[in-house]
Parts: C-alpha cells; sequence; structure tokens
C-alpha cells in the first residue's frame, strides 16, 4: 500500500502518519510545505518526507504510483489575506485532485469540516446529505463548501475514481495546542491564561452547541477509509455534544446569560482592532452549523472514538496551559509566554 499524505506535517497530518505508520507494508510519503527535521523519530520514522507547495509546484510525480492520496492541507491564517487562502485552500485543492487524475491514482481522500455545511439545528442531528452550502460569512467555511463542489464534479467526470470525504467536528490534540493558539487565540494572551478556573465566564447561549473529536481519532477515521472500499462522505465526531454546561465544567467556569447579538460585536471589534486574529465568521460558524449524526463512519468503517469529546477539549485546555507542541513547522511553538 503506497499512500501519499498532503499536509503531512499539521495537526491532522500528524494524527494519519501515526494512524498508518503500523499497517505492515505500507509506504507512506508525507507532503508538506516545509519539512520537520528527519533526526524526529516521533514524526520521521517510517515516512518518506516530500517538500511541495500545492499552489505552485509539480504535484503529478510527488502522486504517480500511490495507491490513495490524503489531502489534508489547508490554510487557516493569515485570515486576512483573502486572496493567499483562496489560492491555497481551493485552487490549491483543485491542483491536488486534478494531479491525481493524471497521475492515475485511484483513490482520493480529502479533509472536509462539519464547517462545509449549510446552517442546520443544533437541537437534532443530521447526517452526510444535509447541504453543504457552507456559512456565507466565513471564509473557511465558503471554502471548505467549493472544495465540495469541485469533489462533485470531479466524481460526475471520473466515476471510476473512489472519493471519501471526512467531514469532522473541531479536531483536538494537546500537541497542536500552540498551533491552535496562535492561530485562533493571537500571541497576546499568555500561557497562564488557559490554566483551569482563571476563564471566569462561558457565555450561556443556546446556539453554542458543537462537536469536538481527538486528532487521532480523525486519524485513524483515514486509515480506515484508506482501507476500505467506502466512498462518499462520513461525518467524524465524537459524544457527547459540547454545550455551555459541558464548557463551564471543564474550565471551572460560571455560566452567565450573554445576548449572541454582544458577542458578535466584541468578536468583530477585537478582530478589527487586530486584538485578535480571528474574523467574526467563525463564530457565525460556530453558532449556525448543524449537529452531526456519525451513524456511517460507526456502521461502514468500524470507527469509535477513543477519547469522548469533553477528553479532548480538556486534552487541549491542559495542552495550552503547558504549551505542548511536536516538533513540525505548524506545530513548534513559536515564542514562550508564562
Amino acid at each position: 500500500m503506497h499512500v501519499v499524505v498532503i499536509g503531512a506535517t499539521g495537526n491532522v497530518g500528524t494524527s494519519v502518519l501515526a494512524a498508518l505508520r503500523g499497517e505492515p507494508g505500507a509506504r507512506i510519503v508525507g507532503v508538506a510545505r516545509r519539512m520537520p527535521d528527519p533526526r524526529l523519530a516521533e514524526i520521521a520514522t517510517g515516512v518518506e518526507f516530500r517538500a511541495a507547495d500545492i499552489v505552485r509546484d509539480d504535484l503529478v510525480a510527488l502522486l504517480r504510483g500511490a495507491d490513495a492520496v490524503i489531502h489534508l492541507a489547508w490554510l487557516i491564517q493569515p485570515g486576512r489575506d483573502r486572496e493567499l487562502m483562496h489560492a491555497v485552500n481551493v485552487e490549491g485543492s483543485r491542483r491536488v485532485f486534478d494531479a491525481a487524475v493524471q497521475a492515475g491514482v485511484p483513490a482520493i481522500l480529502y479533509a472536509s469540516s462539519v464547517g462545509a455545511y449549510s446552517p442546520g439545528p443544533k437541537h437534532r442531528r443530521t447526517d452526510e446529505s444535509w447541504p453543504t452550502g457552507g456559512i456565507r460569512s466565513s471564509f473557511y467555511s465558503r471554502h471548505k463548501a467549493a472544495v465540495e463542489r469541485l469533489l462533485d464534479r470531479l466524481e460526475s467526470e471520473q466515476p471510476q475514481l473512489r472519493v471519501v470525504r471526512l467531514r469532522p467536528g473541531l479536531i483536538f490534540k494537546a500537541q497542536a495546542a500552540d498551533e491552535i493558539r496562535r492561530y485562533f487565540i493571537g500571541h497576546l494572551a499568555p500561557r497562564s491564561v488557559f490554566r483551569r478556573r482563571l476563564i471566569p465566564v462561558v457565555p450561556e447561549l443556546p446556539s453554542l452547541r458543537f462537536q469536538a473529536v481527538h486528532s487521532l481519532d480523525v486519524g485513524d477515521a483515514f486509515r480506515r477509509a484508506v482501507l476500505s472500499d467506502a466512498r462518499g462522505a462520513f461525518n467524524v465526531a465524537a459524544d457527547p455534544v459540547l454545550g455551555p454546561a459541558e464548557l463551564a465544567t471543564v474550565l471551572g467556569a460560571r455560566l452567565a446569560p450573554v445576548p449572541g447579538a454582544l458577542l458578535r460585536l466584541g468578536a468583530d471589534v477585537s478582530y478589527r482592532l487586530h486584538l485578535q486574529p480571528v474574523e467574526p465568521g467563525w463564530l457565525d460558524m460556530a453558532l449556525q452549523v448543524p449537529i452531526m449524526e456519525t451513524g456511517r463512519v460507526r456502521r461502514e468503517l468500524g470507527w469509535q472514538e477513543t477519547k469522548d469529546g469533553v477528553g479532548a477539549l480538556s486534552e487541549l485546555i491542559d495542552g495550552l496551559g503547558e504549551g505542548t507542541d511536536l516538533p513540525t513547522p505548524p506545530l513548534k511553538a513559536r515564542y514562550s509566554s508564562a
């Protein structure tokens, strides 16, 4: 089995490598724009790394002879550079898919997201047939929806190609904590802020309900999909659904009623003042995407979470407080702050 993992050094990529390394006889090629130190056994053992930029480099030669390509590469920051974001996330994905077809790769597995879904219900679960039109105010969501359309067309034009789309909830692990802090919180918040009981209040907002999953469990879902003959979309998320009460318990905080409009205003103002890097569309997405039904991935791939949603979130919170990382360019801690 020859598998090429594009975007191999990030949060999900390192978990996919960990899942695939245990497969007997597997040849795993990890592709990333910036290479990890090959001497680091935790990352490099059993993996051939290749440097490539999905926007400009030749990808066909990298993919030729592969049994499957797993496409994970995605930019979240700098979110203010919309042209760059689209070039990498949408056009870069198109280049990966086109290269896979040219190279004769029989299977493409893509990391979509709950963020690809159109607005949906929060108090009942929806399956993979829910529309993937995205959340209009979120560039991340629009890009995920746009790539879903690329795959729709690809499946129509290349019916012999096996296409799998995993749509996970929020993906956490301790080793991704510093990356998550940089991308979503910014450099102004010291690590000490994230120690339990130092965040005093959680907004008591009914639509603040979401699903999480541990990164290693997402890696296992990709492994299972590679080894199967499955096609189509699979929601991937751990139980239970996380809401204000669960957040308050994990953080040791109290609940406080906060109007959604006030929360969004705070997100907008702080973004405009460059106090944090996340545009308010991220909040819109969090409050609007549906709660996913995960029966298909459990039935057809035999997938089961090893850590529940509360455990995955707790691990991230502890990692944020400790500055946990991995020695790859995306995950390596960039600075130290108590």
